[in-house]
């Protein structure tokens, strides 16, 4: 298996609010970078977000080492998801795990390759983890340039209409 190393990052301008996710992968030498965002979203959307699409990126089952800024997502993919879907993504409360369309694709994306996660302070000087910060502020800004204030708002709205499925409290195991 080829050894790559994955620093992921997302983030919000408001929670919610416009929001960007980004990744860098490295293998050897050789070193890729994805991101994109979303106009109306929260902080542990674009973080999962952020994780979905960096190992989505690899071609074929690698071996990773994966670092992340947020606990919410390396606790959650190493903890909580097994504990969800032996209880059908429910919680120890008997709802509906929050952000749950998003955990099941990481988990799915996740058991292709054999990860170690990583948990990093944040702004603490890591160069990839810097640059994936930089790379999901510049998505955010690519959205507020595509966007009018007024369409940014309609966006939020809708967002919040619907997020009783995407709310971004700690899940109870």
């Amino acid at each position: 298996m080829k050894k790559v190393v994955i620093h992921s990052d997302g983030g919000c301008e408001g929670n919610p609010g416009p929001g960007g996710w980004a990744a860098v992968l490295r293998h050897g030498d050789n070193v890729r970078e994805v991101s994109g965002g979303e106009a109306a979203t929260t902080n542990n959307r674009m973080e999962l977000l952020a994780a979905i699409e960096g190992l989505a990126a690899l071609r074929e089952p690698c071996e990773v080492e994966f670092y992340t800024d947020s606990e919410y997502l390396r606790e959650g993919i190493t903890s909580w998801v097994p504990l969800w879907k032996a209880r059908k993504w429910m919680t120890t409360l008997k709802k509906a795990v929050k952000n749950e369309d998003l955990w099941r694709r990481l988990d799915e994306v996740a058991s292709q390759h054999k990860i170690t996660w990583h948990w990093l302070k944040g702004h603490a000087g890591h160069a990839e983890n810097e640059r994936c910060d930089v790379l999901a502020a510049a998505e955010i800004a690519k959205i507020r340039a595509k966007f009018s204030p007024a369409e940014l708002a309609m966006r939020l709205e809708e967002f919040e209409r619907n997020r009783s499925k995407f709310k971004d409290q700690p899940d109870l195991l």
